[in-house]
């Protein structure tokens, strides 16, 4: 074709979302124009967003699905590029997260999303946004996005959730002592449900912590492994079952050093009342 415009999935999710547009449109042999007809767009429009200059909206990529018989694959995938707020990978993860069987948590620092009470989310989305780190729209979707993940964990039957703390969750002060104290009661009331299990990695544990970094992992119902890990500056998201299981080998090694559930909550209640 002339003038047909070479596409870099690499560059950026609006770019991979594009390249998946022309493949699907390619594979049945219509044109922009023709897939616009289908959407109800123009020609211009489909150019746009297959070339990354315009992203989809979550409408267009719904539409995407239904005139491709694609379930809602375009639609997940479009939920990358709207929220612009998190690190590449974790839009992804969260669609998988939903349906997951089993999740496994380690966090340091600051309580994983699917913990945080709306107060501490809220403390925490405020002051990125001073820093000028998001803006106040990004900041929205993280705490939508974190209330979404929450009420996923209520579905039936309920997924079984691992999670692993560093001390340095509990002990970071994140907004006011009330924000604080509703934040760590709500760790309490997680690790009471019959599906969960918490547990404290203390500071003590020293070099014997085989994990430094966050790391989730899941169990998804064909009992297939999935599993994210991040830095500071970037996320990356894992279905290799040879790179998944030596982190889950890592996963059940921190387990097995950690405080157990019984003196973990002990801990926890022990910062409630400022004791050391």
């Amino acid at each position: 074709m002339v003038n047909r415009k070479e596409l870099d999935p690499d560059k950026s999710p609006g770019a991979r979302f594009g390249q998946r547009l022309r493949t699907l449109r390619d594979e049945r042999g219509w044109t922009q124009d023709e897939l616009a007809e289908r959407l109800g767009c123009s020609g211009t429009h489909i150019s746009a967003v297959e070339t990354g200059r315009r992203p989809p909206t979550r409408r267009f990529a719904a539409s995407a699905d239904r005139v491709f018989g694609t379930g809602d694959r375009l639609e997940r995938q479009s939920s990358a590029i709207r929220q612009t707020a998190l690190l590449e990978g974790f839009p992804e993860y969260v669609t998988h997260e939903m349906r997951a069987a089993e999740i496994r948590l380690y966090e340091v620092g600051v309580m994983p999303g699917i913990l945080q009470t709306s107060e501490y989310a809220s403390a925490l989305t405020a002051r990125a946004v001073e820093r000028g780190a998001i803006t106040p729209e990004q900041g929205e979707e993280r705490i939508a996005l974190a209330s979404e993940r929450q009420g996923a964990l209520k579905r039936t039957p309920p997924p079984l959730v691992f999670v692993v703390l560093d001390e340095s969750c509990l002990r970071r002060p994140v907004g006011n002592p009330a924000t604080m104290d509703g934040q760590l009661a709500r760790l309490v009331d997680f690790a009471a449900l019959p599906n969960t299990v918490l547990q404290i990695a203390p500071f003590n544990m020293g070099d014997r912590r085989p994990l430094s970094l966050p790391l989730y992992i899941l169990t998804m119902q064909n009992r297939s492994l999935l599993s994210y890990a991040e830095s500071a500056q970037r996320g990356q998201l894992d279905r290799e079952t040879t790179s998944v299981v030596p982190l889950l080998t890592a996963y059940h090694q921190l387990q097995a050093e950690a405080l157990s559930q019984a003196a973990s909550v002990a801990m926890i209640e022990q910062v409630r009342k400022g004791t050391p």
